[in-house]
């Protein structure tokens, strides 16, 4: 006994399995995702390439850099800054970007000015790229911050002139 076929039932959903691991395609779209990828990406490629180079002492920084933003990439996505609420997530991820642009800048200068091979070179010049998206981030972040401090400071205000008001109203009677 077959079944219309628009009588059928749906296929059976797959099972969660890695698929769970994924980050969601609006994550991905965001700016935030973006970003995040764009900074893991060019934090791998400059650690290989200091690995590569005769500037090995250098690869320290890409590797931890690499390792938060992978970890903030996969925390964002999952969600878990809604999860953790007693970590302040932005402000992490800007004093995160902060430190790494500072500390990119510092040595993608030393690693182009002091070596001379072509790995050194490399790793210089994707230390540089990687400075202008950590420096876009914590531009982005920095402004989040500020928007977030004036409306959290305008409803302190409010909240604060409202019992003055009361006070002094009780004062009066």
């Amino acid at each position: 006994m077959d079944l219309p076929a628009s009588e059928e039932p749906d296929p059976p959903a797959p099972p969660p399995g890695l698929r769970t691991l994924l980050p969601s395609r609006e994550f991905l779209c965001s700016r935030k995702g973006q970003l995040l990828l764009a900074e893991s990406v060019l934090s791998f490629i400059t650690f290989i390439c200091y690995i590569a180079s005769s500037a090995a002492a250098f690869m320290m920084a890409p590797l931890i850099e690499f390792l938060l933003a992978l970890f903030l990439f996969f925390a964002y996505s999952s969600k878990l800054n809604e999860k953790f609420k007693g970590i302040y997530w932005p402000l992490t991820d800007f004093l995160r970007c902060v430190t790494a642009a500072i500390i990119y800048f510092a040595i993608s200068i030393a690693a182009v000015s002091k070596y001379s091979d072509g790995a050194s070179k490399a790793a210089g010049v994707f230390g540089f790229i990687a400075t202008i998206v950590f420096a876009v981030d914590f531009y982005i972040t920095f402004n989040d911050l500020v928007t977030f401090l004036k409306q959290g400071g305008s409803e302190n205000a409010t909240e604060a002139q409202k019992s003055e008001d009361e006070a002094s109203d009780s004062d009066s009677d």
